[in-house]
């Protein structure tokens, strides 16, 4: 890690609206601290009993979000299948294959959010996931099938929920940011735009002034 620079991991579920919300600010963040600041993703899976039971109670949720942020977009609960029970992993696999394909970026997990959480469409469905992927990023359908449904990718997708588990973490959107002195913060259903920036700002600071010392008086001593 460079010693100017911090890392900052977003961990999301595609289907959480709450993630669809923060993504402004991810993107805010990303055009603030280019250089300084190390951005990554990772799946972190809901489990099934997260997810609602109905269409009905999924649209109570997203009225309930729609009143605590206002400007945020409208979603639709159509992309939910009561037959999948709460089995929502494909475009998540769709997602991080197409970090083998050359969408590492956000664009390819977002577009599949927008089909399902704005346009509705079930997303759910592997075949489907595939295909709106592979049409919006001239990607290749078989091959991304294939891709998402290897051992590999859903070896990192597992590795990334347990990751997001370990930290005894329950709510997406999640960030932990870490330095180079060892600060951390953890923040789990956190889309304030003012607590993020000014965590980042602080450990960019403390991180900082730690290697100007360094540089000024030389290492600790050992004895």
């Amino acid at each position: 890690m460079n010693p100017a620079q911090v890392k900052m991991t977003y961990y999301l579920d595609i289907m959480s609206s709450w993630c669809t919300y923060v993504e402004p600010i991810w993107d805010e963040l990303r055009k603030r601290y280019p250089g300084r600041v190390i951005f990554d993703w990772k799946i972190a899976l809901m489990n099934r009993e997260d997810f609602p039971v109905s269409k009905q109670q999924c649209a109570w949720f997203y009225t309930r979000s729609k009143s605590l942020q206002p400007k945020a977009p409208k979603l639709t609960p159509d992309w939910f299948e009561a037959d999948r029970r709460g089995n929502y992993e494909a475009p998540h696999l769709v997602a991080e294959a197409g970090r083998d394909l050359g969408c590492p970026n956000d664009s390819l997990r977002r577009a599949l959010a927008y089909a399902a959480l704005q346009q509705g469409q079930k997303i759910g469905d592997l075949d489907t996931s595939v295909t709106i992927a592979a049409e919006k990023f001239s990607l290749d359908a078989n091959k991304l099938r294939d891709v998402a449904n290897s051992a590999t990718v859903r070896h990192r997708v597992a590795a990334s929920t347990a990751e997001f588990h370990a930290h005894q973490l329950t709510q997406r959107p999640a960030f932990i940011i870490t330095s180079s002195i060892g600060d951390k913060a953890v923040f789990a259903g956190i889309i304030n735009r003012e607590t993020l920036v000014n965590t980042l700002d602080s450990m960019l600071r403390d991180n900082q002034g730690y290697h100007t010392f360094s540089d000024q008086f030389g290492p600790m001593p050992l004895n």
